[in-house]
């Protein structure tokens, strides 16, 4: 399976602080937006990765990120040249996906819980799409499930007035290689975007959609505006400084799913060594 981080945008909402730079490169707490979502994905399992940016930011994401050997990866980069929405990253991205399937996560979403990667990588497989519904106090905001008395969705709507529940769809998904198909014949919706959503009500309709609850003790972060911004680097900073672990932190999950040795983490964590970062990772069994 490949990985798509979708990246672009021109961060309105948070103008401006991303007036000169990307959203996904402004810090949480210690790294990069950006880290976040990519040390999801590793802990997928997903070592292909595709970082769909504007033009003016491509350059900065690859000095960041580099082509990913480093940790054992394979990244390229592509251009969105306008925010047309969440499923054109499948239509962008359609060469590097090739035959395979694919994940998909925004850029400034992150998770986080005990299970999580576990939870990931049995879906890393899916057989038609496979999303996850997360418990929220304004659905309205997102997309919103609505499931039968057997616990099957039923229904997928985009920033409902009246939710039919209160489980959000998050910013990570889980698609066989007929993602590309369904995204090429949705059309644009009022906004002129092609919905994420849309792609979602395709696989429901075939029954081949999927819809996995997360838990309470998982945490889900939208960094888009100001406060939730500073949330995250508030929810990041007490977690790591109570428990002496790193959230997000690419290098170790790279160490810990295999794809790179101790003598490389420890290559990669001596250039970081001055601001802590370096150190953390220097101690990791």
């Amino acid at each position: 399976m490949k990985g798509i981080i979708l990246a672009g945008g021109s961060g309105t909402r948070l103008h401006p602080l991303t007036l000169a730079v990307s959203k996904q490169l402004m810090p949480v707490y210690d790294k990069p937006m950006i880290y976040y979502p990519l040390a999801t994905l590793l802990s997928a399992g997903i070592q292909e990765i595709l970082i769909v940016t504007t033009a003016y930011d491509l350059p900065l994401f690859r000095k960041l990120l580099g082509n990913g050997s480093q940790l054992g990866c394979h990244f390229e980069f592509a251009v969105q040249d306008e925010p047309n929405g969440l499923a054109e990253a499948f239509l962008i991205g359609e060469a590097f996906i090739g035959n395979d399937k694919v994940a998909l996560i925004l850029g400034d979403n992150i998770f986080y819980g005990s299970g999580l990667a576990k939870l990931l990588q049995a879906n890393n497989d899916p057989d038609g799409g496979i999303i996850y519904g997360y418990h929220v106090q304004d659905p309205q905001r997102y997309g919103v499930v609505e499931f039968n008395d057997r616990g099957e969705a039923i229904s997928i709507e985009e920033k409902p007035k009246h939710p039919k529940s209160n489980f959000a769809v998050p910013g990570i998904y889980f698609y066989d290689n007929e993602v590309i198909e369904i995204a090429r014949h949705i059309r644009p919706s009022q906004r002129g975007e092609l919905e994420i959503t849309d792609v979602n009500k395709a696989y429901l309709q075939k029954n081949k959609l999927k819809v996995s609850i997360l838990d309470r003790g998982t945490a889900w972060l939208d960094t888009g505006t100001f406060s939730s911004l500073m949330q995250a680097s508030q929810f990041v900073e007490v977690i790591e400084e109570r428990q002496g672990l790193k959230i997000g932190a690419i290098e170790e999950v790279a160490y810990s799913m295999g794809y790179i040795t101790k003598t490389q983490l420890h290559k990669l964590a001596r250039p970081l060594l001055k601001s802590g970062y370096g150190a953390y990772l220097m101690r990791l069994n």
